[in-house]
């Protein structure tokens, strides 16, 4: 297995909640597929709080491969934080994600790896021929898919097809919380990764109950909102608190020049502290958004110079 800090080549991400029945069949294909590709690997699975067992069948693989790792999570926290547990454990230079229902295929993962060997650092599985119910699963997202396309400005078919793979370089530096997992691909785009998709297989559930619903559009949006922010904020925060000052100059400058001409009247009756004040706060408000704009810009400016550090080539010489 290798140390703990030692890299591999491949590191296979399972969140799981609640699959007591699909855990060993799904290790039992995910070992027949990884054990054909000549890498070295893990699998890493993450208990999201299950209440049944899950766990102890995890355990009961465990104590019999040395390549699965397992994550138990206190209580059920959601796919997102299983995850991201998940990639902050993983040590593989491509890390592959998927789910625990069976619905995904173990057997497209070599054909997600040819991908990112083709230079993507994202490859996000599409599932063309979905066997979900259509009414509660396949209409709402298409719906979320071709919404998410428009805000984010990155179009793939498929955002909920948890069957990803990725480069290391990329995912090791997303902070992940609410339903961000889904918006992956979106927010890697922030580094300037290349993201393609590839057509993968999707089975029908046998064993269990699908975790997810229409009830999680609610927060879906609110986390789409956010990555809008960040992919269009994050280059640039300087550019855009200076345009959210605009207002605060333009009423304060104003309020200020006529504060100024209402003083200098020969009889300034009537005259109150109170529209000069508000002009003094709307050009203070100004200011301080121009230098949180600036502070933002100096925090993006020297985590890029880190980054590009890290990334340097190594010059060798003779």
């Amino acid at each position: 297995m290798g140390s703990p800090g030692e890299t591999i080549d491949l590191s296979i991400i399972v969140p799981v909640f609640n699959e007591q029945e699909n855990v060993r069949p799904l290790f039992k294909k995910l070992d027949a597929v990884l054990q054909n590709l000549n890498r070295t690997y893990e699998v890493i699975f993450i208990d999201d709080g299950s209440r049944d067992e899950t766990f102890r069948r995890l355990e009961e693989l465990h104590a019999r491969h040395a390549h699965l790792k397992i994550i138990k999570l206190r209580r059920n926290f959601g796919q997102t934080p299983a995850m991201a547990a998940g990639f902050d454990a993983a040590r593989g230079e491509v890390i592959v994600t998927l789910d625990g229902d069976l619905q995904n295929d173990p057997a497209d993962i070599p054909r997600l790896l040819e991908r990112i060997e083709q230079g993507y650092e994202v490859v996000s599985g599409w599932r063309i021929h979905r066997r979900d119910a259509f009414i509660t699963r396949i209409l709402p997202s298409r719906m979320a898919n071709w919404l998410i396309g428009r805000i984010t400005g990155v179009r793939i078919h498929d955002y909920g097809c948890t069957l990803k793979a990725y480069r290391r370089s990329v995912i090791k530096n997303l902070h992940l919380y609410a339903e961000m997992h889904r918006f992956v691909p979106a927010m890697t785009t922030i580094t300037g990764a290349r993201v393609g998709e590839l057509a993968v297989n999707h089975h029908p559930r046998i064993h269990g109950r699908s975790k997810y619903g229409i009830s999680r559009i609610g927060k879906v949006i609110l986390d789409l909102l956010t990555v809008k922010l960040l992919i269009r904020f994050s280059p640039n925060p300087g550019h855009w608190f200076g345009i959210f000052s605009l207002p605060f100059w333009i009423i304060g400058t104003f309020i200020g020049l006529w504060s100024v001409r209402m003083a200098l009247r020969p009889h300034p009756e009537g005259f109150s502290i109170i529209l000069p004040a508000l002009g003094a706060v709307m050009l203070f408000t100004a200011f301080f958004l121009i230098l949180l704009g600036l502070l933002g810009e100096l925090v993006v400016k020297t985590g890029s110079y880190h980054i590009a550090q890290i990334n340097r080539p190594v010059m060798k010489e003779n």
